[in-house]
């Protein structure tokens, strides 16, 4: 559960070291629903999107108080856990307890789009109809079945040149019977520099470092005065940070 959630929008090199350290720190959710919010976002350290560190720690205050201190294993009980998606559920169900669970990351959905479909590339999102089809393809095996497909389209069926002559589907996909025809990839780019995310970033990360800004101090960090107002108005709002007078500081409440 600790991987899924650091894993989303973020490789892998960088997760490993913070998930190492994570999972010595913090054996259990009860070990992680007891500490600090504040705490939690440093030791989230650069990964992004440091929301996701409070929903994990969110989480684990419910699983420790509801669940026995045991993360759930039944696919709707995930779902009702702050910043547990469709797919993260689902990739915990399949890679944490071994059961048959639809598992659709890109590379996932890439494979099967190629092989099956004939097209280059799948959409930027699965539909309803997408998730039923490949709903019947899973084996009772699910397990292995997710997890050698996802290894599959990121060594073999890769984004940009897909080693063919390593597949041993080869024979069979459609894409490759079609001629390789090219399709879209839309991918959303995501800015950084400038944007509303680095302003954020660069607060948090500030407060990290010392335990306590003054309102004169924050100010200094960002050139767009209005620009660094709205970052620690939406950074207290999301309870990453919260004002001690004239002063700001990581949020420490554990609900």
């Amino acid at each position: 559960m600790v991987s899924e959630f650091m894993l989303q929008q973020t490789p892998v090199n960088r997760v490993l070291p913070v998930w190492t350290e994570w999972l010595h720190r913090w054996p259990t959710p009860k070990d992680l629903a007891s500490e600090k919010r504040s705490e939690v976002i440093k030791a989230w350290g650069r990964l992004g999107y440091p929301r996701r560190a409070l929903r994990l720690h969110e989480s684990s205050i419910i699983i420790a108080r509801d669940f026995n201190n045991a993360v759930p294993h039944e696919i709707e009980r995930l779902r009702t856990l702050p910043g547990v998606g469709e797919y993260t559920a689902a990739a915990i169900i399949a890679f944490a307890f071994g059961n048959s669970e639809l598992v659709l990351d890109i590379n996932i959905r890439r494979f099967f789009a190629r092989a099956i479909d004939g097209v280059q590339y799948p959409t930027s999102s699965p539909s309803k109809y997408e998730r039923q089809i490949r709903a019947e393809l899973i084996p009772s095996e699910g397990a292995l079945w997710a997890a050698a497909t996802m290894e599959f389209g990121a060594l073999i069926c890769t984004s940009k040149n897909p080693n063919c002559e390593a597949c041993p589907l080869s024979d069979y996909c459609a894409w490759r019977r079609d001629g390789y025809p090219e399709s879209e990839q839309k991918r959303k780019i995501q800015a950084w520099h400038g944007t509303d995310r680095q302003c954020r970033g660069t607060v948090v990360q500030a407060l990290r470092d010392h335990p306590l800004l003054t309102k004169e101090k924050a100010m200094g960090l960002w050139p767009d005065s209005l620009q660094l107002e709205k970052a620690l108005k939406t950074l207290i709002a999301d309870g990453l940070i919260e004002p001690i007078g004239d002063r700001y500081q990581l949020a420490e409440a554990t609900d």
